[in-house]
């Protein structure tokens, strides 16, 4: 007998100015900019009829702005939980990439150097942050058993994502890209995830093809 195959397609917010200005937002309940609004409502476009038996999506004003035009387009409610939040980055939330290094050396150096068990001075570490994604990532698997999911989370969420996909260790350096708005889809069967497509923004310039 065949397992179902469940399929989790996840996308990052769209922009914010904190993007922009390369600012770390973590738990900060930053929202969508003007490009960002303009992405959700593009990929809401591209995704209209097609399947999905759910929508998800972290409890942050920017994941919620991107959901809103979603659900619209998917006829499906805006299911929050806030499992799918950034990581809280501590002393480094509020700074820009160049102004970390010298305001907060510490939580930067190891946030840099991916120390899995620093928690960034008031923030969380990296395995906690791992431990929460692998939860919801596998509460999504246990709740929708065959079906079709659609996730709306963050940069960081999607990190650790293609890590559980791909058994690439947490202390590595990151080796994808993660753009706001894009789609990432990964496939559950047979007890193991895996990556059917990363990093998807056909849907930025014109129509998608079906996923």
């Amino acid at each position: 007998m065949q397992t179902a195959t469940t399929t989790v397609c996840l996308v990052r917010h769209g922009e914010t100015d904190w993007n922009v200005e390369r600012r770390l937002q973590g738990h900060l309940d930053i929202p969508l900019n003007a490009n960002g609004h303009a992405q959700a409502a593009r990929l809401a476009d591209a995704l209209k009829g097609q399947r999905f038996d759910a929508l998800v999506a972290s409890d942050l004003a920017r994941t919620r702005q991107t959901a809103a035009p979603l659900s619209a387009a998917l006829g499906l409610p805006i299911s929050l939980d806030a499992h799918w939040r950034e990581r809280h980055y501590g002393a480094l939330q509020g700074l820009t990439l160049d102004e970390a290094p010298s305001l907060a050396p510490e939580p930067w150096r190891a946030y840099r150097e991916r120390e899995i068990a620093h928690p960034l001075e008031g923030g969380e570490s990296l395995a906690d942050f791992a431990g929460r994604v692998h939860a919801a990532l596998e509460g999504v698997e246990r709740g929708h058993a065959g079906r079709r999911v659609l996730v709306v989370c963050h940069g960081g969420v999607l990190d650790i994502v293609w890590r559980i996909a791909s058994a690439e260790p947490l202390d590595t350096p990151r080796k994808v890209a993660i753009p706001n708005a894009a789609l990432n889809t990964l496939s559950h069967r047979a007890g193991r995830w895996q990556v059917d497509n990363w990093a998807s923004l056909e849907h930025l310039d014109g129509a998608l093809d079906e996923l």
